[in-house]
């Protein structure tokens, strides 16, 4: 038997029972091959690491020699299986861990902190963009001469697809001056909510929703975020519009998409997914139009109830607006990305048809006799109750108030009024 596999089997796991059926020589022969077995794995371990430094020693580059530009750069990301966009301590399955990698691997910076990085918008853990914008210094290939000839810059869109997952990919970029930064000289935020007819009144959700716009205190359509310094919570909506996704289609109902559109300056933690909760109870009859301005009314009602957001998979940053950009597009990289997302959308439209099919089998089974509930409520996170309670009628939360004076008390406020969060 060779020196592993004495090892292994020397290594093997043993039961409670087995060990102490164990003399005291056979525990400390065990105790021994496995410190040995443990010197073998470390010594594997720091070979790989040496192995890696010497390959990125070999390969490295000379920033040195780089001239630089501060771009603004749009990408759409779909983030349903993505833990969110930022970057967290616990894992690496976010849309800013990957855009790095990609910024890294391609040269386009050196690390995160020299790149002067700024973030339009922080999307939470399921939520997509198609107008995500990030401003960034890069390298340059051209030289003082030439650096207004930018069909001859690098093509940083291009570049980065070909390292970045399906679901990541760069549209455009635009040159900007170095003090540009894409959180605080954007002027709106579009997001877009997505959603199904089922037995909703539309008509309702579009008369409601018109309340919210102008500027008014949110706080009773957020997740207040007072721990992090945020003890402001007026925002303005500049528009509200609940429209069909197919303004062609003639046949309407319960399987036809809606989209609402919510544009704004920017917005609280989890402001949109708040209001569309509130909405699809108005929707489904459960609430009346009126619930909004209550809701808004924060001296009558300071204390936020208890109700269920919407769902994040349909949420989508869709644009981030800024005045005089000048966007660079590619024809070669946008017909990647199309490309990119037609072979995608084949494999998505096949299974949502064979769904499709086996309801539409199973329907002509129950012959109209069995009653299903409305498909929106699919969209409402958390437990459904069997009897439902009016929302004003439901336990409050904390006041901001006694909010402010709990984390206070604690020294974690740090006042950040102006954080951008949805």
């Amino acid at each position: 038997m060779d020196y592993n596999a004495k090892i292994k089997k020397q290594t093997k796991l043993l039961s409670s029972e087995e060990l102490n059926r164990l003399s005291k020589e056979e525990l400390i022969a065990k105790i021994q091959s496995l410190e040995a077995h443990n010197f073998q794995l470390q010594n594997v371990i720091a070979k790989s690491n040496s192995n890696h430094q010497r390959k990125q020693n070999s390969n490295s580059f000379d920033f040195t020699s780089c001239r630089y530009r501060h771009i603004l750069l749009n990408f759409f990301y779909l983030g349903w299986n993505y833990q969110g966009f930022a970057v967290q301590e616990d894992t690496t399955n976010t849309i800013e861990y990957f855009l790095f990698e990609a910024l890294i691997k391609t040269c386009l910076i050196k690390d995160r902190s020299s790149s002067n990085y700024n973030r339009c918008g922080r999307t939470d853990k399921g939520v997509s963009s198609f107008g995500q914008t990030i401003s960034i210094t890069v390298r340059s290939r051209l030289t003082k001469e030439n650096e207004h000839e930018l069909d001859k810059e690098i093509n940083y869109c291009k570049v980065l697809n070909r390292v970045l997952p399906d679901f990541i990919q760069c549209i455009s970029w635009a040159l900007v001056p170095v003090q540009f930064s894409s959180r605080f000289d954007c002027i709106s935020r579009l997001y877009r909510y997505y959603f199904v007819k089922g037995t909703l009144d539309i008509e309702a959700m579009r008369q409601a929703s018109k309340c919210l716009i102008g500027s008014h205190d949110f706080r009773n359509f957020c997740k207040m975020d007072v721990g992090n310094g945020v003890v402001q919570f007026v925002r303005n909506i500049l528009d509200f519009r609940i429209e069909l996704l197919d303004n062609e289609s003639s046949k309407i109902n319960e399987y036809t998409i809606y989209v609402a559109n919510i544009q704004g300056n920017a917005f609280l933690w989890h402001q949109i997914r708040y209001i569309m909760g509130i909405l699809f109870l108005i929707g489904s009859k459960k609430e009346n139009p009126d619930i909004i301005n209550k809701l808004l009314d924060v001296k009558e009602n300071p204390r936020k109830p208890d109700y269920h957001m919407a769902n994040e998979v349909p949420l989508n940053l869709f644009r981030c607006g800024y005045e005089n950009i000048n966007w660079q597009y590619s024809k070669d990289n946008l017909k990647s990305v199309l490309e990119t997302l037609r072979r995608i959308w084949v494999f998505k439209s096949i299974k949502v048809a064979m769904i499709e099919d086996i309801i539409s089998n199973l329907m002509k089974q129950v012959d109209g006799s069995c009653e299903l509930r409305c498909l929106s409520e699919n969209l409402l996170n958390g437990v459904k109750t069997k009897k439902y309670v009016p929302v004003m009628k439901r336990q409050k939360c904390e006041s901001l108030e006694d909010k402010i004076e709990h984390f206070s008390k604690r020294n974690r406020i740090e006042l950040v009024s102006n954080e951008n969060k949805k």
